[in-house]
């Protein structure tokens, strides 16, 4: 009897112990923050610059706190905002995304889509996650607006960088860029933008949706100085401290968010590597809604002179 009222106690124990921190990971995964970071990265002599990289927006129509949160990121005055995919959650998306994006799409950007611009999301168990990647992808579901959207973003005056490379000056500073279609999907066509990077550029940056080894190798190979991605989600549900377990592709888990090298052994000058700024992104799966010391983030990159 005694025995059995402690294995009682101990399950309610764990069963209140489970609510709460699943109560506390959906208030983090609306605990939308913003990050700032310095990237040395400009030619001497140029002033400051600053880029908003977003991703993995993952919005609903009904998200109503989320889109407050985007609209008010107008007021950080970026020059040049780096949109990486994952903007959708929902076939009804676009218009609330291009109201709550507002007065940034008159900010000069680039974008790439993501596998949740594509196809509409589905309920996955969340331990699956943490396994090794079987290769499988679900593309036989209904495809949301991804037209509309890349034709909005263009009619506003974002570059769709696409398997494709592209230039442009924002005030004084002259970009070169190179992108890839998503390759979480294996969507990207690196043979469309391989090649040395413009070297009469004053920055150079390669843009993808998600991190995989291949992408980041080449656009280092290439001779990008920066690399923009998201899709991780920070790892989404991590370890205290934020360590993450996870990042859903080949990437390892200590580059799961955040600013790094690539390759992650390089420094600053060595021929063949860049830096690399993975955004821990804004949204989750829509019927996931938690994150766990990994809160919901875009991020003020401020481009500063090389030493």
């Amino acid at each position: 009897m005694l025995l059995t009222r402690a294995l009682t106690a101990v399950a309610g124990a764990g069963v209140v112990g489970g609510a709460a921190l699943t109560a506390y990971a959906a208030t983090e995964a609306r605990a939308y923050t913003l990050r700032r970071v310095e990237v040395p990265l400009l030619p001497r002599g140029q002033r400051p610059l600053r880029v908003l990289h977003l991703s993995d927006i993952h919005l609903t129509p009904g998200q109503r706190r989320k889109q407050e949160w985007l609209s008010s990121l107008v007021t950080l005055r970026p020059d040049l905002v780096v949109n990486t995919g994952d903007n959708l959650a929902h076939r009804d998306s676009v218009a609330p995304l291009i109201d709550a994006l507002g007065g940034l799409l008159d900010v000069p950007g680039v974008f790439v889509l993501g596998s949740n611009d594509y196809f509409e999301a589905r309920m996955r168990n969340p331990v699956r996650y943490l396994l090794p990647d079987d290769g499988r992808r679900h593309t036989d579901v209904p495809e949301l607006p991804w037209r509309e959207l890349r034709s909005t973003f263009s009619d506003a005056g974002w570059c769709d960088l696409t398997n494709v490379r592209a230039e442009l000056a924002v005030g004084e500073t002259r970009f070169a860029f190179a992108g890839v279609d998503d390759p979480h999907l294996s969507y990207d066509r690196l043979d469309l933008i391989s090649g040395r990077a413009a070297p009469d550029a004053d920055v150079r940056l390669g843009v993808a949706h998600a991190p995989y080894l291949r992408v980041l190798d080449q656009f280092a190979a290439d001779g990008y100085d920066a690399i923009l991605a998201g899709h991780t989600h920070g790892g989404q549900a991590c370890l205290p401290g934020g360590r993450a377990l996870t990042t859903n592709c080949d990437l390892e888990p200590a580059r799961a968010r955040g600013l790094h090298r690539h390759p992650a052994d390089s420094r600053p000058g060595d021929p063949g590597s860049s830096w690399l700024h993975v955004s821990a992104g804004i949204g989750t799966n829509p019927y996931i809604r938690l994150r766990l010391a990994c809160r919901p983030e875009a991020t003020l990159l401020t481009l500063i002179a090389r030493d």
